[in-house]
């Protein structure tokens, strides 16, 4: 989801400037700076970066200045604004001498700066030529934007290829460590029933047959493992896809996760352990990425 496009465009006696950018975000949400002299401009542009930009945190600002180097109108004294704010100033500062607080007198330009001292207004009354020549400018911007989304999504793709192919190469060495800890485990569980048999008569073999089964169950990892190739497959499968996917891999790495978490909790190996370790630490790497995936 992370972008940027700028863009120079001229028309109807004006020239402007485009700033578009985007970071990663759940949903859409727009934030738009634009000439609010121009009629009809904003909504038309947000509808157009509504079907361009399905998700994400998106900026845009345009500049309009008249062609040649000057502003974008003209600036005109709201009166009524003006006499308002040097009221409030007036009580502002007889507060501050009633509580023996010394202010630094404003400037003019400071009194100006205070939003509706000043209007602005554009020269030109009907704006529609250049809302026109504005929107058939704005194509070109968002194919500037698509085209580094696509460059940036290319090489986020990449990335977590790698990462899959990490937690391919951990599964893989989780399940040759689990064998080689089923036979140490028999052996010391074998030991250990021998020398309980031996020291009392008073053993129930039933319960002790199935205490053991539950034991078996309670560290056999095998259906975590077997998951955790399936969800490598299904990663896999959706950085194929053309259609968005970021929602289905964010999911995926909450269930990576799951069975990791439950990996190491299963464990009982030190071995056994560190791959559980290094298996949450490239899942949650990869889960950061994905959330620049749309």
């Amino acid at each position: 989801m992370t972008g940027f496009a700028a863009r120079r465009g001229t028309g109807a006696g004006h020239a402007w400037v485009w700033d578009l950018r985007s970071v990663n975000g759940k949903g859409l949400d727009l934030r738009l700076r634009l000439p609010d002299w121009i009629d009809g401009l904003e909504l038309a542009v947000r509808a157009e970066l509504q079907k361009a930009v399905p998700r994400g945190n998106v900026t845009l600002t345009l500049k309009v200045m008249q062609d040649g180097g000057g502003d974008d109108g003209v600036f005109r004294l709201n009166r009524r604004q003006l006499a308002a704010a040097l009221a409030a100033l007036g009580e502002v500062e007889a507060a501050a001498v009633a509580a023996g607080v010394t202010l630094r007198q404003p400037t003019a330009t400071d009194v100006l700066t205070l939003r509706g001292v000043l209007d602005q207004s554009n020269e030109t009354q009907d704006t529609a030529p250049l809302r026109a020549a504005i929107l058939a400018d704005l194509p070109g911007l968002l194919a500037d934007f698509a085209a580094m989304r696509e460059t940036e999504g290319a090489a986020l793709a990449a990335v977590l290829a790698a990462q899959l192919d990490r937690i391919e190469a951990l599964t893989a060495e989780a399940q040759r460590e689990a064998v080689a800890r089923s036979a140490v485990q028999a052996d010391t569980l074998r030991e250990a029933v021998t020398r309980v048999m031996a020291a009392t008569d008073a053993v129930d073999a039933g319960r002790l047959a199935q205490e053991l089964a539950m034991l078996a169950v309670k560290t056999d990892v095998t259906e975590e493992l077997d998951r955790l190739s399936a969800h490598v497959a299904a990663a896999r499968a959706h950085l194929t896809e053309t259609a968005p996917v970021g929602r289905k891999l964010d999911f995926l790495m909450q269930e990576f996760m799951r069975e990791a978490n439950t990996l190491c909790s299963k464990a009982q190996s030190l071995a056994l352990t560190r791959i559980g370790l290094d298996l949450k630490t490239v899942i949650d790497q990869m889960r950061e990425q994905v959330q620049n995936v749309e």
